[in-house]
């Protein structure tokens, strides 16, 4: 099986004019090693996020989530939609959250000092689960409280258009920092090809993070990623979107929130009349009137250019598919 490995994987950019580090044929099984979002700076509780002492840190924006790629899709063209199917994710035996001054939305809280005042660094021990491995395993918040290990691609995409896009605050339809939680084994993710063999990239993998990733942080860790490339042949489409076994997901991105979200919505409605037979007076008052319709707001953080990223799902068994 092709890999990419852990060294090959420290790009800090989308950047269409990079040479690609594989090529593979749709349906091919391939692997991503990839580093946490730190490059394997936090190892201990005293490895602090202060910006001087991070490597990377001294460029504008810093070079932060590095990504893997890229990947060469033979006969991907511009116009094509790509989709990308999770196979696996085997994350580390440990993953990081970093707090302190200036990050995060309480980065300069003076209800809670300790917030504001000091870097803290927590590091999360894994254990493995029945299959003698992290794939099932449990993530150990403290010595009281812990929860099964969840992964997930928090940065994905192809190269953009004509721009370069980094990988710590670039998003679009193209993809980009997204963290969303969907984006998880057993799940296939699309988005629209911008240039001959697709040019995809990987990063980034959470152990497990909340709605809104409300620090600017999540678990933080090194996984091997397995996944397939294929092609949707000559259709474009508007975003990022998510097809999970019992849901679709349409993805959007911006600021401020309702706007995300409105576009994720209508969106959404447009792949119900374009691909399952609704009609538009159909999809705009089942959205509204179904109990199952779900906003997730995935990506809420207030860290420097990132917009909002919402996304609006609705079940399958209401598509008739």
């Amino acid at each position: 099986m092709q890999r990419i490995t852990r060294d090959q994987a420290r790009k800090y950019a989308f950047d269409w004019k990079d040479e690609p580090l594989l090529t593979v044929k749709c349906g091919e099984s391939f692997e991503i090693e990839t580093y946490d979002a730190g490059t394997g700076y936090f190892k201990t509780p005293q490895d602090k996020a202060i910006p001087s002492q991070r490597p990377g840190f001294d460029r504008t924006p810093p070079q932060a989530n590095p990504i893997g790629g890229p990947v060469c899709l033979e006969g991907a063209e511009r116009g094509d939609t790509l989709s990308v199917t999770i196979e696996d994710i085997l994350v580390d035996d440990s993953s990081w959250i970093a707090i302190g001054p200036r990050r995060g939305p309480l980065g300069e809280s003076t209800r809670w000092p300790e917030l504001s005042s000091d870097y803290t660094t927590k590091i999360f021990r894994h254990t493995p689960g029945p299959s003698g491995t992290n794939r099932d395993g449990t993530l150990h918040f403290n010595d009281r409280i812990s929860w099964p290990i969840t992964p997930f691609i928090g940065t994905l995409g192809v190269a953009p258009d004509r721009e370069v896009a980094t990988s710590i605050d670039g998003q679009g339809e193209w993809g980009g920092n997204l963290d969303i939680r969907d984006v998880a084994p057993g799940h296939r993710i699309y988005l629209p090809v911008f240039h001959r063999g697709a040019l995809f990239y990987l990063g980034d993998v959470h152990a497990s993070q909340g709605d809104t990733e409300f620090t600017g942080t999540a678990a933080e860790t090194k996984a091997t990623v397995r996944l397939r490339l294929e092609l949707i042949k000559g259709k474009r489409i508007p975003w990022v979107r998510i097809e999970k076994p019992e849901s679709i997901i349409s993805v959007h991105a911006s600021r401020p929130l309702e706007v995300a979200v409105e576009t994720a919505t209508v969106q959404l409605m447009d792949w119900m009349i374009s691909e399952y037979g609704f009609t538009p007076t159909d999809a705009y008052c089942l959205v509204s009137t179904c109990p199952n319709f779900r906003i997730n707001v995935y990506q809420m953080c207030k860290i420097a250019k990132l917009s909002y990223v919402a996304g609006a799902e609705i079940p399958k068994r209401y598509l008739g598919a």
